[in-house]
């Protein structure tokens, strides 16, 4: 399963937190890839009941075969876990235990971004580390890109660790209904939850988000237990897939890129110490995924800076994309891009500064192509210029213009109808949605 990586080349992304040393693939109709989350106990010893000094280790001994690897309570003993795996693509660590929040995230493919969010809420010893999600936004070939969620919640049963686990899903909730609008997600870790459990809401994780459980999908026949039935408790020596863990593994797929997963597997066997004993208190899951590319609807790179909130028009075109009049805003850097299209829907990004300059489409007359700058402002690396060409000729440019450039070109028999990127008060990050002419 695991991807044959070319030329590797050393490279620090210290704007994101991310170590790399790999590169990636270029764009293909159909691919697919497996994850695994695992939370590994690296809790300093005395405090768990692992032995980290020696498994972590060994765990990242097995950890190759996995295309993408989400783990939890990656604390004391990171640097052990790093210096066994040769994953290109890995989050720097936060910091070990009471300092960072334990979640990293080991891949085959590039981060095009990456950010840590701290729960709102938290009980008792949960309180000790600032606990919370991870979002990196993976590139799984030109223009195809996943929104991969690392989560570890509040733990523990008591009245007031539920109501803070629950507060948890919603903020995880809202958070992905406002960064990853448009985007095929994935969000999986340790949640602490069960379908079984009467004070738990992972079901509002799954419903407010067009989620799917792989393990209810692949194994359960696609419905969850009843909420307030007996938990389906795993033989803690040989588990079988049908037993509920608190590690799940929840997905959906975009109009830009169907996700589909197709195999569930409880990985125990493959974790065990020589001795048989497992080499963490939690079980690893993995879970085989396929992925085709939308034949219509498709996405370019991205070119910018990774701040700002994201934003993807992919969702909210309407059902035959018909560009009409082409808005920027600039003046020393490009401040905000609109797209209205016949019928009124307009795509809007950016603020309000700058001078808005227009142009409107004639009958005939599309987008094809768009040259972006970038350069720092503030530290930031943000969209300096951007210059759109449409296939009769016609330019429109706002913006000042720097020497660090890129342009995205439709491919032939498409147009430019839409916007991905990252933007505030000014855009950070810009890319285009192509769709067929016609």
């Amino acid at each position: 399963m695991r991807r044959l990586l070319g030329t590797l080349a050393a490279a620090a992304l210290a704007v994101t937190g991310l170590a790399t040393t790999g590169s990636t693939p270029a764009a293909a109709a159909t691919g697919s890839f497996n994850v695994l989350t695992y939370n590994v106990a690296g809790l300093p010893l005395g405090l768990g009941d692992s032995d980290p000094e020696t498994n972590t280790p060994l765990i990242g001994q097995r950890l190759g075969p996995y295309d993408i690897v989400n783990v939890q309570e990656d604390f004391n003993y990171h640097a052990s876990l790093y210096a066994n795996d040769a994953h290109p693509y890995r989050t720097a660590t936060s910091g070990g235990a009471a300092i960072g929040d334990g979640m990293n995230t080991l891949s085959d493919y590039a981060f095009e971004d990456f950010e840590r969010v701290r729960w709102n809420a938290c009980t008792g010893t949960n309180c000790l580390t600032p606990k919370g999600f991870s979002l990196a936004r993976v590139r799984l070939a030109e223009g195809v890109f996943m929104d991969l969620y690392n989560v570890h919640t509040n733990a523990d049963d008591t009245d007031d660790a539920l109501a803070a686990r629950r507060a948890n899903v919603e903020q995880l909730s809202d958070f992905i209904q406002a960064n990853s609008a448009g985007n095929a997600v994935i969000v999986m870790g340790d949640t602490n939850t069960r379908y079984t459990r009467a004070g738990d809401n992972i079901r509002t994780l799954v419903s407010e988000n067009g989620l799917k459980d792989a393990w209810v999908d692949l194994v359960k026949g696609g419905t969850p237990p009843a909420q307030g039935s007996d938990a389906l408790v795993c033989d803690s020596a040989a588990p079988t897939n049908d037993c509920e863990v608190v590690d799940k593994v929840l997905y959906r797929g975009s109009n830009l890129v169907s996700l589909d997963a197709t195999r569930y597997n409880n990985e125990w066997k493959s974790f065990l110490r020589s001795d048989g004993e497992h080499l963490s208190d939690h079980f690893p899951h993995t879970v085989d995924f396929s992925y085709t590319v939308s034949s219509s609807l498709k996405a370019s790179d991205f070119f910018g800076g990774p701040h700002g909130t994201a934003f993807n028009d992919a969702d909210d075109l309407p059902a035959t994309p018909s560009p009409r009049t082409l808005t920027l805003r600039g003046g020393s850097r490009l401040d905000a891009v609109s797209l209205t299209h016949d019928g009124g829907t307009t795509l809007s990004h950016g603020g309000t500064g700058g001078t808005a300059t227009s142009l409107t489409l004639a009958s005939g007359e599309h987008l094809t192509s768009v040259k972006l700058t970038q350069g720092q402002k503030d530290g930031r690396t943000r969209i300096f210029s951007a210059t759109f060409t449409t296939d009769k000729g016609r330019t429109l440019a706002s913006g000042t213009a720097t020497s660090d450039t890129k342009t995205f070109t439709a491919p032939s028999g498409r147009q430019i109808v839409g916007f991905t990127g990252r933007a505030g008060d000014e855009i950070d990050k810009l890319g285009v949605l192509y769709a067929p002419i016609g």
